[in-house]
């Protein structure tokens, strides 16, 4: 019995030891040697890609896209969401996020796609009105719209619905709006949007993109230099 018990003191204190050795390495060391590396190599990433305005102030992300609505307007009976404030980039549509209902403290959205087929009546309807809105939005005197022009990442949302980027395409369509709208020329305005565009990541994997925030936020910059 002696022997019984001294094999079970011998496993035990074997286990304790191996459980206090295996914490301390996945538990300590290497979180600490991953944060350690990631601060070193990708400090930018690692904290969460955050994008700042010219005041140093942390307005985003750069890996999540985000709105540029106006207020809605108090007192108008019918008006569920907001119009979109013209004076700045547009990103995707975002027609599959959900709202946050079960924190109500919290002003929230959902990731996540519209999961309507491409048949759907009511995704073809969407389509067909995000269409007319880009048209009817960015023409202005001396620049019309052509739908035929309208890229497919102006009118349809991505599976996440938090695309950060749009095309060079959708960029360019919006140039003449946000020259006429902030008072400056369209050659300043494409030449930001130029000055923005990404190429397709290692040269093959994606597309050619232009990040939304980081637009807008050189769009202000600009305007706050040509404001006297």
């Amino acid at each position: 019995m002696n022997n019984s018990v001294s094999a079970t003191v011998r496993l035990l204190g074997a286990g304790l030891r191996a459980l206090l050795v295996l914490t301390l390495v996945t538990g300590v060391v290497y979180p600490l040697v991953v944060t350690g590396l990631a601060q070193g190599l990708f400090p930018a990433k690692a904290n969460g890609s955050e994008v700042s305005d010219a005041d140093g102030r942390t307005v985003g992300s750069s890996l999540i896209g985000q709105s540029y609505d106006l207020p809605l307007k108090a007192g108008q009976d019918g008006q569920e969401t907001p119009e979109p404030d013209l004076r700045w980039f547009q990103g995707r549509p975002a027609n599959g996020l959900g709202t946050n209902s079960l924190n109500t403290r919290y002003d929230l959205v959902l990731s996540g796609a519209t999961n309507l087929a491409a048949d759907s009546p009511d995704l073809v309807r969407q389509v067909e009105d995000a269409k007319a809105a880009v048209v009817e939005d960015n023409s202005v005197p001396g620049y019309k719209v052509d739908p035929a022009d309208v890229p497919a990442d102006a009118i349809t949302s991505s599976g996440s619905g938090l695309d950060p980027a749009i095309s060079p395409a959708y960029a360019e369509l919006q140039v003449h709006r946000v020259a006429e709208r902030n008072g400056l020329s369209v050659a300043e305005v494409r030449q930001l949007v130029t000055r923005h565009e990404e190429g397709r990541t290692l040269g093959f994997i994606g597309e050619p993109r232009v990040n939304v925030l980081e637009l807008n936020v050189a769009l202000k910059e600009l305007v706050g230099k040509t404001t006297p």
